[in-house]
């Protein structure tokens, strides 16, 4: 897998205006809450989505991978096993 840009959110931290920016970039999103996997796609209620993908703060949570068209919120080994595999295997 070649990453082709990185940010740190501790030092940017993105928040609504940057948030809607990324998922006009998108058009399918994985977000994890707890031990789910919560599939959005665009098109769909943009209001519970960021309400998903954003923490207390109102930042965008941590960790956010970005592959092609699709947005993975959160963390859940399952799910990045699933996501690395495919790069992988590709």
């Amino acid at each position: 897998m070649h990453v082709v840009e990185e940010e740190n959110a501790k030092k940017d931290p993105l928040r609504e205006a940057g948030l809607l920016d990324l998922l006009a970039l998108c058009d399918s999103f994985f977000v994890t809450s707890g031990k789910k996997i919560l599939p959005y796609s665009a098109g769909g209620e943009q209001q519970e989505l960021l309400e998903k993908i954003t923490g207390r703060t109102g930042n965008l949570r941590a960790p956010t991978l970005r592959i092609g068209a699709t947005l993975y919120v959160g963390y859940n080994e399952e799910l990045y096993q699933r996501v690395l595999a495919t790069q992988v295997d590709g």
